[in-house]
Formats: C-alpha cells, sequence, structure tokens
C-alpha cells in the first residue's frame, strides 16, 4: 500500500486549461475523496492519476515512483468506472480473473485470487452467472471485485454509483466502506455526491473549476468551512446564505429582522457581508409571525420547512418529531448566533 502525491499538476486541452496547478498530498491507506460539481475537473484529475489524461504540468508519485509520464499498466492502480464494462459472455468468476489470465497468471493463482475477492464481496453464491442475471450493485461489485484481483497500491472508483438507484447506493455506500476497513489500501473516490463524500471519506477535496478549495475531514469542512462555496456544497440540504451588513461591528441581517448578537471585526463595518444558517441549526417559533411557510417536505422523522423571508429570501428549517407546520402559516425563527457564519460578499471568502 502506498500514498498519492500530486506536485502543482496541470491539464490542458490545447489553449484551455482545465486543472489550474492542483497539489495534494493523499496518505498510505487513507480513503480521499473529490467532491464538487459536474466540470469541476474531479474526473479529469483522477484520470491523470491514473494515466488516462496525459498531464500538462507538474507531477503525480504513487509511493516513491514518478509515475507522471509511465502508461497505466505501469502505476500499480486499478480503476473502477462509473459502467461496469462487463463481459456479458463471461461469468462473475472469468470477468474478474480475465486481467490475470491475460497477463499470463497461473490458474491456480488466478483461482486463489478470485476467490479472496469473491469472500471479501459476498459474492461466492455468484460466481457461476452471467452478468444479465445480477442487479446493479452485484455488477458494481463484480466490477471492485476484477480490481482487487489485480492487487493494485492505489484504488481510484469514478462515480461507481450513480447508475444505481437510491436503495442501492446506500447498500454499495456500506460495501465500500466494509471494503477499504478490510484491505486497508489506499483509495481515491470520484463523486458529484457530497452525502457519499461525508459518509466514506477520511479526507476531501472539493474542487471548483480545476481549483482545491479545500482539503480537509468530512467534519471539519463541515464545522470550519473556508469559504461561501465550500459551506454550501457541505452539508445536506445545503446551507442557507441571508444578505447583511456590518454596522459597528454588529451584522444585520434584514432577513432575520435585524441586529445579530455576535460582533465582527470593525474593519467589516459598512460592509456588505452573507450570513450563512444550516437548517439543522435553526428552529422555528410558533409564536411569531415574520416568516411565510411555502413548502414543508416531510421525510418521516424529519422535515423541511421552506419559509419566505421578509426579504424574499430563502430559508430552509429541519424539523423533528411527529408535528409539522402547515404550509401557509407565519411563524417566527429562532437562531443560535454561535452557529452562524458570515462570509465577504465581493470575495466569499469566510470572516472569522
Amino acid at each position: 500500500m502506498t500514498g498519492v502525491t500530486l506536485n502543482s499538476v496541470v491539464k490542458k486541452y490545447g489553449d484551455t486549461q482545465v486543472i489550474h496547478g492542483v497539489s495534494l498530498e493523499i496518505d498510505d491507506g487513507e480513503f480521499c475523496v473529490f467532491v464538487g460539481p459536474s466540470g469541476c475537473g474531479k474526473s479529469t484529475l483522477l484520470r491523470m492519476v491514473a494515466g488516462l489524461e496525459v498531464t500538462t504540468g507538474g507531477s503525480i508519485r504513487i509511493g516513491e515512483r514518478d509515475v507522471t509520464r509511465l502508461d497505466p499498466s505501469e502505476r500499480g492502480v486499478a480503476m473502477v468506472f462509473q459502467t461496469y464494462a462487463l463481459y456479458p459472455h463471461m461469468t462473475v468468476e472469468e470477468n474478474m480473473g480475465f486481467g490475470l489470465k491475460m497477463n499470463g497468471h497461473p490458474k491456480a493463482e488466478i483461482r486463489a485470487k478470485v476467490s479472496e475477492a469473491s469472500r471479501i464481496l459476498k459474492l461466492d453464491e455468484y460466481l457461476k452467472r452471467k452478468p444479465a442475471a445480477l442487479s446493479g450493485g452485484q455488477r458494481q461489485r463484480v466490477s471492485i471485485g476484477r480490481a482487487i484481483v489485480r492487487g493494485p497500491e492505489v484504488f481510484l472508483f469514478d462515480e461507481p454509483l450513480s447508475n444505481l438507484d437510491a436503495e442501492l447506493r446506500v447498500e454499495m455506500r456500506v460495501e465500500i466502506a466494509r471494503l477499504h476497513k478490510e484491505i486497508g489500501a489506499t483509495m481515491i473516490y470520484v463523486t458529484h455526491d457530497q452525502v457519499e463524500a461525508m459518509t466514506l471519506a477520511d479526507k476531501i477535496v472539493v474542487l471548483r473549476k480545476g481549483v482545491i478549495e479545500q482539503v480537509g475531514r468530512p467534519m471539519d469542512l463541515y464545522r470550519d468551512p473556508d469559504n461561501k462555496f465550500v459551506a454550501g456544497f457541505i452539508g445536506s440540504p445545503a446551507m442557507n446564505f441571508l444578505a447583511g451588513e456590518v454596522k459597528a461591528g454588529v451584522p444585520h441581517v434584514a432577513g432575520l429582522g435585524g441586529e445579530v448578537d455576535r460582533t465582527i471585526p470593525e474593519v467589516w463595518s459598512g460592509k456588505p457581508i452573507h450570513v450563512g444558517l444550516r437548517p439543522e441549526h435553526l428552529s422555528l417559533d410558533m409564536t411569531g409571525s415574520t416568516h411565510k411557510v411555502e413548502l414543508t417536505e416531510s421525510l418521516g422523522g424529519v422535515s423541511y420547512a421552506y419559509l419566505s423571508a421578509p426579504t424574499g429570501e430563502r430559508i430552509v428549517v429541519e424539523e423533528r418529531g411527529d408535528e409539522r407546520v402547515e404550509e401557509g402559516a407565519m411563524v417566527g425563527l429562532t437562531v443560535d448566533p454561535s452557529r452562524l457564519f458570515f462570509f465577504d460578499q465581493a470575495t466569499e471568502m469566510r470572516i472569522r
């Protein structure tokens, strides 16, 4: 097992630059997730590590080896794609061992490695089936098994769950987390789903427009985002943002009724800000009448009330318990000032 180091990595397609000098350390045995919106460069960065995209500038190291110019087969990586890419005429066992067979490995070695991968992924009863007789989740486990039998130094996952339905995605998240704990390999995982990122990662890398916005442990990014983009991307539902301004070191937020019981350094006085509020840190005041309930989404043990503030801004509030506020009702909003986040409107950077 070994780590991965990216040093000032650049990717260009002609005159268009899509990765802008990315540097990153992924430790040995770490589960690192690249997350961000479509077009942020996360899959391109993964494919550069795999050797499927040529690196325009900078270097990539896997362990002690500089692999920047090596072919994919020489890098010691195995990749699991969004599509399963299984051979339909082969059984599960044959699909998993095909790569080793093509490289001339002995039959006994192939059987042993396929058997071990099958045990890890709980595929023993499916070894003689063909892909058409498998569910989507089972097919994805076979594609992961094919990667395991190669014994790579680094596993790469490119949005492997996006083709699965919601229930199977949850099931496969558990399977992948269990797999990482069992084999302890370095894994790099690409997703646009921040829930996957939060539940799987040891380290999250948040990307936007080919640049790293922030790197950290999931709860560190949730509790201490560096900027408005990260704050809004990490957490489900997304953080609410309201316009505000600072007067004599005190934030004023019209959407919350005015002055907020917090202080900000005097240097920000007179400047516009954004105020961030997470839905789970807000509560409804049924005796108030400042905000209108536009919609309520009930998910069973939790629901989300969509409020319209006096300014017209939308605020989402998480509710727990069996009681639900009615749509059209006028309510107040209770805010814990210590839970608020403040961002410069111009740069979107966090005001600490």
